[in-house]
């Protein structure tokens, strides 16, 4: 059997165009022979659609958007079998049902609920659906198909050291006797995660001797990245089909008579996530800004690394024309600074205009003079520059319709040093899940073979340049340092002896980045939308109280 796996870029709420897509991707499947046609979890729908599956005329909605499928594709030779919310049958307690739809000929040939409801990070499904309490095999053409979604397939003792539920749908899948296993995804990008779905379906596949389909979401949704990589393995675990990465696909394959490919080497090694992670910012970037009806982005560039990779992203994102870069310099802005952001600028080929907030930031000195009389100028003078600069980006946001993108990395988030109504001002926070040292890798990676981003920007000390020689390291560890202590503690809830022991540093400097992140928490939860490329992010999926005493 020839079964194509698609990997389309769904929007959520936009069942027209998800509906166009994949039509038309069924009809260019069949025409290639195929007679299966396989899409992602909630594909008509879009995915994660959040609270709108609490509207019964979403759900409504998405019920009819099957039947036109099925018309759609009642002359089509391929079968269509694609993942979409329904409502839930009364009873449940639940609005919805997150179910897979077998359709051949404008018939349904099976209704799959999703079994297993993910309720931690960024997933919070169980607080919508209905689970499945069984499930059944499918025919087609003789084959027996075992339909799974998602999380279904994540809950094998066998390949995980602990498992999150009781049961493993799977389980009774294969006490029906399938020949093959289907299951349809989405699943988010993270640092790893490619490599961990592979080798997990791939123990699945030789757990059961059958060969494992899986078409995973491609695009990005708000702060969550899905990368495709959909993928295909035998009965003996060896990977047959692999789809691209970070763009949408069709691949087609035979599972029952097809030859091994050689491992991918895209999805191997620190160079390869590194990529990887430049690859599904600009995904993201691209799709939170065209999702929301904009073309357009504004970047400040301050000559630093952080906004001169933000720039690039969005130079590759969106196009060269459609980035504008703003230089703001202060009074302590370096001539250096100043002429490696023209030089960023002049590199990715983008526009750049310069407004000195000199005269802005005296203005408001002088109008807080009467105030402050008596003060020795401190933080607070240093955060009204960077507060000016946040007014006047917003101002051009306003005025031109573009919007602006923050330029704060997870360093500076964890810890706080980042300005409320300042820097952290804007509608995205592209690089918010990378630290400090990972942007080094990227930037070193993006000038493997030209130089995008000025030498002088890599090679300068990290500084604010809000105050006279001001640097990272008057405040913070050295990044090499800090970076490593965030990871354990922000990422893997590691605590502070543990850190210690594990890095060997001082108890006493990892008890005081704690605090930093601890008392950091009010910021965090009034920034922007932080694009994951990690297991544990800034945002939905870290819920934390603001209000606390934390013994450290």
């Amino acid at each position: 059997m020839k079964i194509a796996i698609v990997q389309i870029n769904p929007t959520v709420g936009d069942f027209t165009g998800n509906l166009s897509k994949i039509i038309a991707a069924s009809h260019r499947a069949a025409e290639q022979g195929a007679r299966l046609v396989v899409f992602s979890e909630l594909c008509i729908c879009g995915y994660p659609p959040a609270d709108f599956l609490e509207k019964p005329s979403f759900l409504l909605r998405c019920r009819s958007a099957v039947e036109e499928l099925a018309e759609a594709t009642r002359e089509l030779p391929a079968a269509v079998l694609v993942g979409t919310a329904l409502p839930a049958p009364n009873g449940g307690g639940k609005p919805a049902v997150n179910a897979a739809i077998l359709l051949d000929r404008g018939k349904v040939l099976l209704e799959q609920h999703k079994r297993l409801l993910p309720f931690y990070d960024i997933f919070d499904e169980q607080r919508y659906f209905q689970a499945a309490k069984s499930q059944q095999v499918v025919e087609l053409d003789g084959v027996r198909l075992a339909v799974s979604i998602c999380e279904d397939a994540w809950n094998d003792k066998n390949f995980w050291p602990s498992r999150l539920y009781s049961i493993d749908p799977m389980e009774e899948l294969m006490r029906q006797q399938p020949h093959l296993h289907v299951n349809l995804s989405s699943s988010p990008f993270w640092h790893g995660k490619r490599a961990v779905r592979r080798e997990m379906l791939a123990a699945i596949a030789q757990r059961d001797g059958i060969p494992v389909l899986m078409c995973n979401q491609v695009g990005g949704n708000d702060s969550i990245v899905f990368d495709g990589s959909s993928l295909a393995m035998n009965g003996r675990g060896e990977l047959i089909a692999q789809a691209a990465s970070f763009t949408e696909d069709l691949v087609l394959v035979d599972p029952f008579d097809a030859v091994p490919l050689p491992e991918p080497p895209d999805q191997i090694g620190a160079e390869g996530e590194t990529e990887a992670a430049f690859q599904a910012l600009v995904l993201g970037t691209r799709d939170y800004v065209r999702k929301c009806g904009f073309r357009q982005v504004i970047v400040g560039l301050s000559g630093g690394i952080d906004s001169a990779l933000v720039a690039a992203i969005a130079a590759e994102a969106l196009g060269a024309e459609n980035v504008l870069g703003v230089g703001m310099p202060s009074p302590y802005s370096s001539q250096g600074s100043i002429d490696d952001s023209h030089q960023l600028a002049a590199n990715l080929g983008i526009r750049f205009e310069t407004i000195g907030i000199s005269g802005l930031f005296a203005e408001f000195n002088k109008a807080l003079e009467p105030l402050f009389t008596g003060r020795t100028p401190d933080i607070t003078e240093e955060n009204i520059q960077s507060r000016i600069r946040g007014n006047l980006l917003m101002a051009l946001s306003n005025k031109f319709g573009s919007l602006v993108l923050t330029t704060g990395n997870k360093s500076e988030m964890a810890v706080g040093y980042c300005t409320l109504y300042g820097d952290m001002v804007g509608a995205l926070a592209v690089i918010g899940d990378l630290v400090k040292t990972r942007i080094y890798a990227v930037c070193h990676w993006l000038n493997r073979e030209t130089e995008v981003i000025p030498a002088a920007i890599l090679e300068k000390p990290p500084s604010a340049e809000l105050r006279p020689d001001q640097k990272d390291t008057d405040s913070l560890p050295p990044y090499d340092v800090l970076d490593p202590i965030l990871e354990a503690y922000v990422e893997r809830y590691e605590t502070p002896e543990e850190i210690a022991q594990t890095l060997g540093v001082e108890r006493e400097l990892v008890q005081k980045v704690v605090k930093l992140v601890e008392r950091s928490e009010y910021k965090r939860q009034q920034a922007a939308p932080v694009l994951k490329v990690t297991a544990k992010s800034f945002g939905s999926g870290r819920r934390l109280p603001i209000a606390v005493k934390v013994q450290v």
